[in-house]
């Protein structure tokens, strides 16, 4: 990305979040860095990226050609951020479990809360 002030010519070395496409744009990167590892070892959204645990001993695996393509892209992880051995918590409002993803109770309170309709033009 370059832009132009006065007769100079200056390029991001880093894209600023701030930018009006910069989360698309970062998802299409990470969908490209990733994309055989969707929906068999992890998940990502954005910034967010969830290492699935299938097998305990292919675990180790997995992680491994997580932080080969990481290092291949030159891409930096935040030590603060990370977490291992983790066996349920909260990812994009989704409840994960030992059993998979579940929707988030709190979400749900609405819904369940919420009163049948009573007369016709609360139905429509």
């Amino acid at each position: 990305m370059k832009f132009t002030i006065e007769r100079s010519n200056y390029c991001y070395q880093v894209k600023p979040f701030g930018l009006k496409n910069a989360r698309p744009t970062y998802q299409r990167l990470m969908d490209k860095i990733f994309h055989e590892l969707f929906g068999k070892t992890m998940e990502v959204y954005v910034d967010d990226m969830v290492v699935n645990l299938v097998k305990a001993e292919q675990h180790a695996t997995d992680l491994e050609g997580v932080f080969s393509k990481v290092r291949r892209h030159e891409m930096r992880l935040n030590p603060e951020k990370y977490f291992f051995d983790i066996t349920g918590g909260k990812f994009l409002e989704f409840m994960i479990a030992q059993r998979g993803i579940e929707a988030n109770p709190d979400k749900c309170e609405a819904i369940l809360a919420m009163r049948s309709p009573t007369c016709l033009k609360k139905v429509q």
